[in-house]
């Protein structure tokens, strides 16, 4: 197992991840129902396009990840799984400005395409909505060298980030044909 990087403090790791999971959240659903009319001088739905390719990278490395740490590949694990993180950080900065200037789309089809969109859509928000916190809780876990609890929180955290981007890229593919 790799050392500790950092002093464990979990009153104050648990007022960080709660405030930043609940100022994110907040962020976009406000935003989500902001459009803001501006001439970017290209296409707005590359953001979306942004959006795909880095849940796309996000899916890879989560899955790299658990490939390096079953194979005790500890120091590699880490550096995937915090590769996935920045990369999720961007994803949500590029989701903001995608929602700021597209505003919405509608999905065009009708009959079954379009309650697997919504059935797929449905579950995707609300767990893209709630992983934060678990994502960062099982970061924290890890960075302070709390290997049991991290485990734990993996097996909860790893499935549903997974599922989120892999949905996402599945949204984007779905709905993408309707940007005008």
């Amino acid at each position: 197992m790799l050392q500790a990087a950092w002093k464990k403090n979990d009153r104050k790791a648990r007022l960080l991840i709660f405030t930043f999971s609940a100022i994110v959240f907040i962020a976009v659903v406000a935003l989500g129902r902001i459009t803001l009319e501006a001439n970017l001088g290209f296409d707005v739905h590359l953001f979306a396009t942004i959006n795909a390719v880095i849940n796309s990278c996000v899916a890879v490395l989560l899955v790299a990840a658990l490939v390096a740490v079953k194979s005790k590949k500890y120091e590699l694990h880490k550096k995937m799984m915090l590769s996935a993180m920045v990369l999720s950080i961007l994803f949500l900065v590029s989701y903001i400005c995608h929602h700021l200037f597209a505003g919405e789309t509608k999905f065009g089809e009708e009959g079954t395409m379009k309650t697997i969109y919504y059935i797929i859509l449905f579950t995707h928000i609300p767990l893209a909505g709630l992983i934060l916190p678990f994502i960062l809780f099982t970061a924290y876990r890890a960075m302070t060298g709390e290997w049991p609890a991290h485990k734990r929180l993996a097996r909860i955290t790893w499935p549903i980030w997974f599922y989120v981007a892999v949905t996402g890229v599945v949204v984007y593919l779905m709905i993408s044909p309707y940007y005008n």
